[in-house]
């Protein structure tokens, strides 16, 4: 376990860093995706937005 020992002998311990990696850009189909499940979150929130207006 990595830890480093200050002045007063007092230690400190840090966790194991996790292995870094870069992230891959998204492909066509998940911006498509992306694109599709945006588009039926925008009306589900245009609906509630609807129903709560007519019923108050």
């Amino acid at each position: 376990m990595p830890y480093t020992e200050e002045e007063g002998g007092i230690l400190n311990n840090f966790a194991r860093e996790p292995k870094m990696y870069k992230a891959e850009p998204p492909t066509g189909s998940e911006k498509r995706n992306y694109a599709i499940f945006g588009a039926l979150a925008a009306v589900l929130v245009a609906a509630v937005v609807a129903v709560a207006a007519f019923a108050s």
